[in-house]
């Protein structure tokens, strides 16, 4: 029993075949965030907690390993945002704003994120 009406059938209107990778991404950062965040909470708590000045965030950020874990952290999360709120504008939004708020969702999604992944390639370099 085919769910498409014989209309959608003719037009070939049905699924992308997009929903799969989205929802894959989607479940990848996620996972991908819990270790990261708990690393990131972690780190920020011991900083802070220990008294650390600005002097010593960046000598903290400026160490390989907190740079690379801080890049993989903003870009996972930037992309999982742009994703998750690509699916609730999709779901709720309807007419000609849809599009424009499509748009906007992955435009300042990658604005934001790359302004962030600048930041601590800066700041990792210059220290």
């Amino acid at each position: 029993m085919a769910l498409q009406t014989p209309l959608a059938k003719v037009r070939h209107l049905g699924s992308a075949k997009e929903g799969v990778n989205h929802w894959w991404w989607q479940r990848l950062t996620a996972i991908l965030l819990v270790p990261l965040s708990l690393w990131f909470v972690g780190s920020l708590w011991s900083l802070v907690a220990g008294g650390a000045d600005r002097d010593e965030f960046v000598d903290w950020l400026s160490g390989p390993v907190a740079a690379v874990l801080m890049l993989l952290f903003l870009g996972a999360t930037f992309y999982h945002l742009k994703l998750g709120l690509q699916v609730v504008i999709e779901d709720y939004v309807h007419g000609r704003c849809k599009w424009v708020l499509l748009i906007l969702n992955t435009l300042l999604c990658l604005i934001l994120g790359l302004a962030a992944l600048y930041s601590v390639i800066l700041i990792a370099v210059q220290g």
